[in-house]
């Protein structure tokens, strides 16, 4: 069972790849936001349901992997990487994944 401590009221596994957060907080990474995230952007850019998940299903690995190799990573940096995996898709749906937080 791997160790975890508290951080700001969350669990953060030892093992799993840390997010650091904007307000400078840290969570254990969750591929299931990034398949989600992904998701909806592909869809708010007008893209089918099948679409959107074939999309996310090879997006989401890609972006997990990274966060795996380096073990604490910066929300920014997650966003980037994102941006630029969906690019290979869909620009319209990563200019959507991209400006969202501005909007949020």
């Amino acid at each position: 069972m791997a160790k975890k401590e508290q951080k700001q009221g969350k669990d953060i596994s030892e093992d799993g790849p840390v997010i650091v957060k904007r307000g400078a907080h840290a969570e254990e990474y969750d591929e299931r936001k990034v398949y989600a995230s992904v998701y909806f952007s592909c869809r708010n850019a007008h893209l089918s349901e099948q679409e959107a998940e074939a999309i996310a299903e090879k997006v989401a690995p890609v972006i997990t992997g990274q966060a795996k190799k380096e073990k604490v990573i910066l929300s920014d940096r997650i966003l980037r990487l994102i941006t630029g995996e969906l690019r290979k898709y869909s620009e319209d749906a990563a200019f959507l994944y991209e400006t969202h937080r501005d909007l949020s």
